[in-house]
């Protein structure tokens, strides 16, 4: 804050504070803005009547902030820095709180809700002074002024904003939605706000640092390899970091301690199916008293795996060999002598 810009901030306070004083106690200029409103100046130049009621609009809140955030938007990417944008809602921040907090406060009503001629129309429960168009407009374009970047930007943005400002103001007087003294303070109360910017400069940059590193902290962890991505099961029969496959048990301890003799329990047993073989050789095999020992019993873990299909492989057709029986001597003279 410089010496001339504190003198002008202590002038507009004193300004802000005479004006309110003066419609309170019912001055001069309560009298001043009834003779304006009994003038009716939207009679005397119907011609430009809708032109200005377009012009109006330049003070509103929605459009003019859609209109600025554009352009400080632009420049915010441009110059990589959300400086433009903190100032721009910093100031309609501070623009309603103050001057919402007035509005309501005092609760004036405008021309066209008045009911006494000569009275201020104070705590009536309206919501007219200061004028809220006056203000957006000289906060709004003031801060086009207060970002340019050079002398001579400053210098012409100022006048700009200077005289939309004042356009926006007289245009609503004449159009019969707020008094002069509405208009009087609202200049009043834009004018401290962009007089006070300097002051939370300090909050802006903090909180421009803030944005920067979340911004900043979001993007490595977005950029970060398997951030966020919950770590897929190992399959069975896979390495499990030490070494060794992971097997799969099947059974109990009860079923592999079992004696060789008998299937544990719960173990499934598979027989070959039987082969029919030729009399002479079971005889033979009885008579000597003894069997074929039977295919040992296979647990589940044993087993051919499934294939990628999900199928069991398919058993090898394997050709049965038969054993030919001895030959008979009466079948050896049928046949005849043996060729040498």
């Amino acid at each position: 804050m410089s010496r001339t810009r504190v003198w002008l901030f202590g002038l507009t306070v004193a300004s802000y504070v005479a004006i309110v004083v003066g419609v309170l106690t019912t001055s001069k200029l309560v009298t001043l803005d009834w003779q304006v409103m009994l003038w009716r100046p939207y009679k005397q130049w119907p011609q430009i009547h809708a032109f200005l009621d377009y012009f109006v609009v330049l003070g509103q809140r929605g459009p003019t902030a859609v209109m600025v955030l554009a352009w400080l938007g632009w420049r915010a990417w441009r110059h990589r820095t959300l400086h433009p944008l903190l100032v721009l809602g910093t100031s309609l921040l501070l623009l309603n709180i103050t001057v919402g907090a007035v509005k309501y406060g005092l609760g004036r009503l405008g021309p066209h809700y008045a009911t006494t001629v000569g009275s201020a129309e104070m705590f009536a429960g309206g919501d007219i002074f200061p004028s809220g168009h006056t203000a957006n407009a000289v906060v709004t374009w003031g801060v086009l002024a207060y970002l340019a970047t050079t002398p001579r930007a400053r210098r012409w943005g100022s006048i700009a904003s200077a005289l939309l400002a004042l356009g926006v103001g007289a245009t609503t007087v004449y159009l019969g939605t707020h008094w002069v003294s509405d208009v009087l303070l609202g200049w009043a109360a834009g004018l401290l706000i962009l007089l006070a910017l300097p002051w939370f400069e300090p909050f802006m940059s903090k909180a421009e640092d803030w944005l920067t590193g979340a911004w900043r902290r979001f993007r490595a962890r977005r950029a970060a390899p398997g951030a966020g991505t919950p770590a897929a099961p190992v399959p069975a029969g896979q390495q499990s970091g030490e070494g060794e496959p992971d097997r799969e048990t099947v059974g109990t301890a009860a079923q592999v301690a079992a004696p060789s003799g008998a299937p544990a329990p719960g173990t499934v047993v598979t027989t070959p199916a039987p082969v029919a073989a030729p009399a002479a050789t079971a005889a033979g095999s009885a008579s000597a008293g003894g069997h074929s020992p039977g295919r040992p019993a296979t647990v589940r873990g044993e087993r051919t795996p499934p294939g990628s299909g999900g199928a069991r492989r398919r058993p090898v057709d394997r050709q049965i060999v038969r054993p030919v029986p001895p030959l008979s001597q009466a079948s050896s003279v049928a046949r005849g002598p043996r060729p040498r």
